[in-house]
């Protein structure tokens, strides 16, 4: 295994250990729907910042590759890092109009990872947004497939439509949901069809199955009686196929109370004992102007601000006590943690 592989998985699998923690539960459907070998793309709905990727990728067998928004890349740092991990940006005119041309280097590696049949993430969407609708899709994913396809006759592409849906974005702890959707073969859509009759082809076929594999509510003047009928039914929209029969039939359960968290308690403990990662997330909450972006800082902070400070106090606690209470301790804190993520309730809200 190469040196780049054994890193993004061995930082794959920290990433997961570390949403195991910070989330209820993750359900995961339709990972027959993915191949073993051959060329993939992966479309996925976009409705909560980078934590999207990341809930994708750890519970997905392949090596992915990623294009994500270009402002990631800013800082030297921070690119190189992201690169490491198989991250690659994907400019849009609010990067600049002269940046565009920074695409066709970028389609170019995209054909060249296709080529050697790995796998591509991509959020055909463009943009993120928390609303519960799947949402029109851009075409810069449809030019990456036939590009490939041109530049490679004998090419196959499977593209696997990926549903994400979260009980609650943006609220600690939330449930979600991924459903992997039926692959589409691309060469008998583009080998059938003029481009641009295929393009259209493909587009309508994500965008069918987007709207199956999460809740979608059409957005029209409808859309937010629709949901607040769902939020005030503290429905589990982690279970798909049940919410969007629901919205389809227009039937809807009766009003139900939110359930009382009687785990509550543990989260003072934790803010306790957590007093200085708490603070620090406190200070980063307030600059956070995109709310699909809380749950990727306050992840961030849980995956490494947290362990170090609870590595620190357990060092502590072991020089002035023994290493026996330093690891009850440890244990203790992991534990409270663990209690209080797995067990209260994720009631919907009014959004």
């Amino acid at each position: 295994m190469r040196i780049s592989q054994t890193w993004f998985l061995s930082v794959r699998y920290f990433i997961k250990i570390g949403l195991f923690f910070y989330t209820k539960q993750t359900k995961v459907n339709g990972l027959e729907n993915i191949p073993k070998k051959g060329a993939v793309l992966f479309a996925i709905n976009h409705p909560n910042g980078l934590l999207d990727p990341l809930v994708v990728t750890t519970h997905n067998p392949r090596i992915n590759f990623f294009l994500v928004r270009a402002a990631a890349f800013k800082k030297s740092f921070i690119k190189k890092i992201l690169e490491s991990l198989n991250l690659m940006p994907i400019y849009r005119i609010r990067d600049g109009i002269q940046q565009l041309s920074n695409n066709e280097e970028i389609f170019n590696k995209c054909y060249k990872i296709l080529e050697r049949k790995d796998t591509l993430v991509i959020f055909p969407e463009g943009t993120h947004n928390r609303k519960r609708t799947a949402r029109p899709l851009s075409k810069g994913f449809t030019r990456i497939v036939s590009g490939a396809l041109e530049k490679f006759p004998d090419l196959d592409i499977a593209v696997i439509p990926v549903g994400l849906t979260y009980q609650n974005a943006s609220i600690f702890p939330s449930k979600v949901c991924v459903n992997y959707g039926s692959p589409i073969n691309t060469r008998n859509i583009f080998d059938a069809n003029t481009k641009a009759k295929s393009i259209n082809i493909l587009k309508k076929e994500v965008s069918n199955q987007l709207e199956k594999l999460s809740v979608h509510i059409t957005d029209d003047e409808n859309y937010n009686n629709v949901l607040s009928k769902l939020n005030k039914a503290q429905v589990d929209f982690t279970e798909v196929d049940i919410v969007n029969k629901m919205i389809q039939e227009n039937s809807f359960p009766k009003e139900k109370k939110k359930a009382i968290n009687f785990v509550k308690p543990l989260y003072y403990l934790i803010v306790l004992n957590s007093i200085i990662p708490m603070l620090i997330w406190k200070k980063i909450s307030k600059k956070i102007d995109e709310i699909e972006f809380v749950d990727t800082f306050r992840f961030a902070i849980n995956l490494f601000v947290f362990p170090i400070f609870y590595l620190l106090q357990t060092c502590f606690v072991g020089f002035f006590y023994n290493a026996k209470t330093a690891f009850i301790y440890l244990f203790f804190s992991l534990l409270l943690v663990f209690i209080y993520s797995k067990f209260s309730p994720t009631n919907t809200e009014i959004n």
